[in-house]
């Protein structure tokens, strides 16, 4: 919007949300170095020339051009447009495994970020309120699906919220918890390479994490985790961090989708077969140019942070060149590396530097992990408040506080605010005329 002229277009954007998340932040969320509301950048605050729905779009008519609008209450509507951009991001990538819907803990939400780190929390309080070795025994058991960047980030950091936060129970010890890694491949952390990827199993193996590759969960009904290698265990925590898939709605768009389901575009970020239509993140199938130039055939660009945020720049001034009939610029980025934290001061990390490969491991990969990241926040404010959480957390000891309530609110005044029941009346005191009807 900075680049357009004053009245030449009306922007729209449409999210069931009214807030963007950074979700590189989650894991640290999860773990309480962040505050929640800092991973999160409103629309409305960072958009104020910008009309912001709160809804969903159902339906896309591209030859009316118009798209059916489901608000969060009332009747849908019709909004017509003239040029489209799609940027729905990703959702879980799910299984029809018994048990998991109902026992699965994701980590794609903030809101999923702050409910993890209080049942951790509670689940500490539940082992030190009981003496039921069967109940302490499942919930201090936490088994951790997918070893990935969201999943072997995830388990270092709660790892490290549970260490923490042992120190202040006298029943409780981290010795007393058990924290299981489990991924189908036979490695963790693919994307930093098989080098840091064997350190970072090796170092998260040497706080006490059981990992478990090439195998898979086949169940987790009531908490009875079933694992294909024949592992058996009972717990109150299963986290689902295995792999994302393109939002599902995408295919009700009458879009073209590549095999995977991703909106399918050219290097321009144009979807393909239109030149009013863009698409661009984890929804999109974008050609990776620098990497097809490097040999590899066929390279799509991967869902990570680092491609969505410059593929946006680049969708957003290829929209302003198609509103003026100016030439479309094809998107081309060369990997950078990757860096990833496993809680406080430790990490892994891998710098592409042209041809040079550097990598880095441990507090100084912590470093370049948040360094990055922190620049990547979008927004200044936020930036300056994530920043500013860290400073503090040098100085100031974790908070173990668990706000168990926050999912029930309502709960407690519920209970106060509902008429008492009524006591029945002992026998001796019945009334004449009861006794007659008795009788």
């Amino acid at each position: 919007m900075k680049k357009m002229r004053y009245g030449e277009a009306t922007v729209t954007v449409v999210d069931p949300r009214s807030y963007m998340t950074y979700q590189p932040f989650l894991p640290e969320t999860a773990a309480g170095n962040i505050s929640p509301r800092h991973v999160v950048v409103p629309l409305r605050r960072v958009l104020p020339k910008a009309e912001v729905l709160t809804g969903r779009v159902t339906t896309i008519d591209q030859d009316r051009k118009v798209a059916t609008i489901a608000p969060l209450v009332g009747e849908a509507y019709e909004l017509p447009f003239d040029y489209l951009v799609i940027a729905l991001g990703a959702v879980s990538r799910t299984f029809p495994i018994p048990g998991l819907a109902e026992q699965g803990i994701g980590m794609k939400g903030v809101e999923e970020a702050i409910g993890l780190r209080n049942h951790v929390l509670e689940q500490l309080d539940k082992a030190d309120s009981t003496t039921d070795e069967e109940i302490r025994r499942k919930a201090l058991t936490f088994v951790f699906i997918g070893g990935g960047f969201a999943g072997a980030e995830t388990i270092g950091e709660v790892e490290d919220l549970a260490r923490d936060a042992a120190k202040y129970y006298k029943t409780v010890s981290r010795e007393d918890m058990r924290f299981i890694l489990v991924d189908a491949a036979d490695k963790i952390l693919p994307e930093v390479g098989p080098k840091l990827g064997q350190y970072g199993k090796e170092h998260l193996e040497g706080r006490g994490v059981e990992i478990y590759l090439s195998t898979s969960m086949d169940s987790c009904v009531d908490g009875h985790v079933v694992l294909k290698n024949g592992l058996e265990v009972d717990s109150n925590t299963i986290v689902w961090t295995a792999g994302v898939k393109p939002n599902p709605v995408l295919a009700r768009y009458g879009l073209p989708l590549g095999p995977r389901g991703h909106v399918d575009t050219a290097p321009t970020l144009q979807v393909q077969g239109t030149d009013y239509i863009w698409a661009a993140g984890d929804n999109a199938q974008v050609p990776d140019i620098a990497a097809r130039k490097a040999g590899v055939e066929n390279a799509w660009c991967p869902p990570n942070a680092q491609h969505a945020l410059r593929q946006a720049k680049v969708l957003g001034d290829n929209v302003i060149s198609g509103m003026r009939g100016f030439p479309q610029k094809e998107y081309a980025h060369s990997n950078k590396g990757a860096v990833a934290g496993l809680g406080l001061h430790k990490g892994v990390a891998m710098i592409v530097m042209g041809k040079m490969k550097i990598k880095l491991k441990g507090r100084l990969a912590w470093y370049m992990h948040r360094g990055y990241h922190g620049l990547a926040m979008p927004t200044w404010n936020r930036k300056i408040r994530v920043f500013a959480d860290w400073t503090l957390g040098m100085f100031l000891k974790r908070e173990v506080v668990a706000l168990g309530a926050l999912e029930s609110p309502r709960e407690e005044f519920y209970e106060a605010a509902k008429p008492a029941p009524v006591a029945a009346k002992p026998a001796a005191e019945k009334t004449e005329n009861e006794k007659a009807k008795a009788s």
